[in-house]
C-alpha cells in the first residue's frame, strides 16, 4: 500500500445525496479557486483505462463483480494529489462514503486545513432532479430539462456533444440510492461537524446562488 500524504493543502470534500450537484459545483469551484478536481469514480475509470498496476487490481475485484477494496482508491487517490495541479488545494468529490473512509482520510491527511461542505437537499427535490438530468456523452456536462437545459435541445452547449439520461436515473432507482445514502454516508455530516470542519449550504435553489455562497465560505481559507 502506498503511505503518500498530502501536506499543507485546502482539501474540500463535498458532501450531499445523489443528484445534489457536487460535480456541478466541484466544477465551478475549480475554475474560480484554481484547486484540482477529483473524483473517484473518475479516478477508478481511468487507472483502469490505462490500465496502471492499480487499475488492474480493481479490474480483478469488479470483474468478480466486487467493489475493490479502499485500500486501492485511496492508493489511486493519494498518488493523484501528488501532482502539480494539487498543490494549492483540491475537491474530493463523492469520496469518503463511509466513516471508515473519512477516518482512513483523516489518518492520511497531515494538513488540518479541511473543510466538508454540505449540499443540502430534500429527498423529494432530488428525485425531481435525478429523473430529468442529462449529461453529455462527451464531455459529462450535466444539465436539466427544467432547470439548466441546454440551448439547443439534445446538444451540449460546450462541446455539442449528445446528451443522454442514464439508465438508472429513475425514481424506483433513485429511491434506492437515497436510502443506502442516508445510511451510510450521511453520518459523515456529524463526523466533520465534530471535528468543526463543516459548513452547510442550502442547495434547493439556483446554482448561482449556491456557487456565490460556496465561494464566500471557501475563499477566507483558500484565498492566501
Amino acid at each position: 500500500m502506498a503511505n503518500l500524504q498530502a501536506t499543507q493543502t485546502q482539501v474540500v470534500i463535498l458532501l450531499g445525496p445523489p443528484g445534489a450537484g457536487k460535480g456541478s459545483q466541484a466544477t465551478l469551484i475549480k475554475e474560480e479557486l484554481e484547486m484540482a478536481h477529483i473524483s473517484t469514480g473518475d479516478l477508478l475509470r481511468e487507472n483502469i483505462k490505462q490500465g496502471t498496476d492499480l487499475g488492474k487490481q480493481a479490474k480483478s475485484f469488479m470483474d468478480e463483480g466486487k467493489l475493490g477494496p479502499d485500500h486501492l482508491i485511496f492508493d489511486m487517490l493519494f498518488a493523484r494529489v501528488e501532482k502539480p495541479d494539487c498543490k494549492k488545494g483540491y475537491i474530493l468529490d463523492g469520496f469518503p462514503r463511509n466513516i471508515a473512509q473519512a477516518e482512513e482520510l483523516q489518518k492520511r491527511l497531515r494538513s488540518h486545513d479541511v473543510m466538508a461542505l454540505n449540499l443540502s437537499v430534500p429527498d423529494s427535490a432530488i428525485i425531481e432532479r435525478i429523473t430529468k438530468r442529462e449529461i453529455c456523452k462527451t464531455c459529462q456536462t450535466p444539465y436539466h430539462q427544467d432547470f439548466s437545459p441546454s440551448k439547443v435541445k439534445g446538444k451540449c452547449d460546450l462541446c455539442e456533444g449528445e446528451l443522454y439520461q442514464r439508465s438508472d436515473d429513475t425514481k424506483e432507482v433513485v429511491e434506492i440510492r437515497l436510502k443506502v445514502y442516508h445510511e451510510q454516508t450521511a453520518p459523515l455530516i456529524e463526523f466533520y461537524e465534530k471535528k468543526g470542519a463543516l459548513q452547510t449550504v442550502d442547495s434547493n435553489r439556483s446554482k448561482d446562488a449556491i456557487t456565490e455562497e460556496i465561494l464566500e465560505k471557501l475563499q477566507p481559507s483558500t484565498v492566501k
